[in-house]
């Protein structure tokens, strides 16, 4: 990488305040002795493209993006990946040297990272999985477990009609269930994700019965504030393996710093004290 200019990457959102990101790209930029800097960006909607086709000719070589543009990016990239056109969103852009933006979607990888990491022992043919949720997050989540070889998920959203949509874009193996049925559905599965906002500090409680639980299951919750939900402490108390949701946000960002910056961070420790602190 040539030092006559400094790389810059940053997230953008709005509100973007919230965002941990700053603080992980930081403690890596400085871990590794990464030439650069990291920037968040409270972009208005009626600026994105301007500010994306802008931020190239400033130094930047990619971004972050999080709430609301992960689907409206994917309109003005130039090239959008494999990945990101299944999910229909994207969370990761890089600027080419060639002028054009490229778009990808790392939350399937980072999720599927975290897991791996904190539970190395799961397999996820063992069994059918369960999803609560069928936003943004979980179009993601469904994709990355059919890919790694889950042989059917229960897929259940408190608007039902949102979760159908979902099973028609993604196959047999997606299976849609009220909402109410929520607790019987977790009976005989071996894989939980909550990738709903329930449980979230400010946002309504977790509320499906969890009577079903054993101990032979992973359950982990992409909610990471609290770090430790009503669905993991419950899991916990019956014996399952659990995994928070603070690793997927680490891992997902991975790639991206790696494409920015030329060095491949590590998830360690470390890493997590650093955002959590």
């Amino acid at each position: 990488m040539t030092q006559d200019r400094i790389p810059l990457a940053g997230v953008i959102g709005s509100p973007i305040v919230h965002s941990r990101s700053p603080r992980l790209f930081s403690h890596w930029l400085r871990k590794y002795g990464a030439f650069g800097h990291y920037i968040p960006m409270d972009v208005p909607e009626d600026k994105l493209e301007e500010t994306l086709r802008l931020l190239p000719q400033l130094g930047f070589v990619g971004l972050n993006v999080t709430l609301p543009y992960k689907e409206k990016v994917m309109k003005i990239a130039d090239i959008v990946s494999e990945r990101a056109q299944l999910i229909g969103a994207a969370n990761t852009l890089v600027f080419r040297k060639d002028g054009q933006i490229h778009a990808d979607n790392t939350d399937g990888f980072g999720f599927i990272e975290n897991l791996r990491q904190n539970a190395p022992d799961w397999d996820p043919s063992a069994g059918p999985a369960v999803v609560f949720g069928a936003g943004g997050a979980a179009r993601a989540i469904l994709a990355a477990l059919l890919d790694v070889g889950v042989p059917e998920i229960r897929l259940t959203n408190r608007t039902r009609a949102r979760a159908e949509g979902l099973a028609e874009e993604y196959g047999d193996r997606v299976q849609v269930h009220d909402w109410v049925q929520g607790g019987n559905i977790i009976e005989g599965c071996k894989t939980v994700v909550n990738t709903s906002s329930l449980g979230m500090t400010g946002k309504p409680r977790f509320r499906v019965p969890l009577d079903a639980l054993t101990a032979d299951m992973l359950v982990t919750d992409l909610v990471y504030s609290p770090l430790q939900t009503r669905l993991l402490k419950e899991a916990e108390e019956v014996g399952c393996q659990t995994v928070d949701g603070l690793g997927m946000l680490l891992h997902q960002a991975v790639p991206g710093f790696e494409r920015w910056f030329g060095t491949r961070p590590e998830v360690d420790e470390a890493t997590r004290a650093a955002v959590l602190r």
